[in-house]
Order: structure tokens, then C-alpha cells, then sequence
């Protein structure tokens, strides 16, 4: 089954070992080992995590003698980035129109409360 990019994507930066990566190849070019070096993790699980980013077109792996150099790929992050911003227009516009009703309500007298026990 073939899954669109934004999903490879998303799922991609659903683990934050992969968003650390991530922020680390947005310095620049790091070797497996440059990148591995923060997390107390294994060369193989730091590969895997490398092949999913890889998979989903965020790195890009090449090879310089026995270098294996990562470079970020934001073209995806870009596609996530305008995907998640029309959300947030979205919900930025229906908290504005809250924080109205909610300026309304504190401008409005407080109904008088009557006390049940005086009642008779």
C-alpha cells in the first residue's frame, strides 16, 4: 500500500529521538556517528531511526569513503509545515471569535442570585 508523503511524513516526526535528528541535520551535514552521539542508543536502532527519516524523504544519506554523510531534506517538512498552518489559521480565527464572546460576557451585568434559604 502506498501511503502519500504528508503521512510518511508526520509519522516520521511522531518519535522525538527522529525530531532530534532532525534539529541536529538543521545545523548541517553529520555523519551517522556525529548524529548518534547524543542518545544512548545502539548503531543499529540509530540506523533504523535514520531509515525512516530516510524513507520519508526528510534525510538524505550519501557516501564519502567510509562517511556516511546526512543532509536534511525540508521539502516534506515544508509540504507538513503549510498542512498544519491551515489548521492553525483555523483555530486561531475561532479563538479570536471566543475571545469576543468572552469580552462580551464579562461586559454583561451578573444576573442578581437569589438565596433559596430567604425564599418562603
Amino acid at each position: 500500500m502506498a501511503t502519500d508523503t504528508l503521512s510518511r511524513t508526520l509519522s516520521a516526526l511522531a518519535d522525538p529521538t527522529r525530531r532530534a535528528i532532525l534539529s541536529r541535520l538543521g545545523r548541517g551535514t553529520a555523519t551517522v556517528k556525529e548524529l548518534a552521539a547524543p542518545f544512548d542508543l545502539s548503531a543499529p536502532a540509530v540506523t533504523k531511526h535514520l531509515q525512516v527519516l530516510e524513507r520519508a524523504e526528510l534525510i538524505e544519506r550519501g557516501r564519502r569513503a567510509q562517511w556516511r554523510p546526512c543532509t536534511l531534506r525540508p521539502e516534506p517538512l515544508r509540504e507538513a509545515s503549510e498542512w498544519v498552518g491551515a489548521f492553525r489559521e483555523l483555530w486561531e480565527a475561532r479563538f479570536a471569535r471566543l475571545d469576543d464572546v468572552l469580552a462580551d460576557l464579562q461586559n454583561e451585568p451578573t444576573p442578581r442570585r437569589t438565596d433559596k434559604r430567604t425564599r418562603k
